[in-house]
């Protein structure tokens, strides 16, 4: 993208791509339209097979006989559509809105957020699957097994 940018200073943590439209000296309409179309492919087409995979994932697990099976399964799924969820989510609300309605503070979070926050809680929400992990988490946080 080679466009003019007015004098102002980039005021957010990396060089975003809604923020550097906002300081163009000229229309953007144009560069606009053919990134919102780039964003839809990158972001939306993935997050559509992850949730295509889950329906067929879903259906499997459904037809696991125990409840037992099926409760763990739901579980291991559970914590990665959060982890996607948490992901796709700030940055489908970053990258698919219109440019003029992008606010550099709730930009600033959310980038924060998609960047530092769900890479962080990633390993967290994984790692808190395991039994022994969960109860030194507890002990640690000064709850017994009688208090859950």
């Amino acid at each position: 993208m080679a466009m003019p940018l007015c004098g102002h200073q980039l005021n957010h943590f990396f060089c975003e791509l809604p923020v550097l439209l906002k300081m163009a000296c000229e229309d953007t309409g144009g560069t606009e339209a053919n990134l919102f179309v780039a964003r839809v492919i990158i972001l939306v087409c993935p997050l559509l097979l992850i949730l295509g995979s889950y329906a067929h994932i879903a259906r499997a697990v459904l037809n696991i006989k125990s409840m037992a099976g099926r409760r763990k399964a739901f579980g291991t799924c559970a914590s990665h559509l959060i982890v996607v969820s948490l992901f796709y989510g700030s940055a489908i609300s970053t990258y698919l809105q219109p440019v003029h309605r992008y606010s550099d503070s709730e930009g600033k979070f959310v980038a924060l957020f998609y960047t530092v926050v769900t890479p962080m809680l990633n390993p967290l929400i994984y790692t808190l699957r395991n039994k022994d992990v969960k109860g030194a988490l507890w002990k640690v946080l000064g709850r017994g097994k009688d208090s859950r």
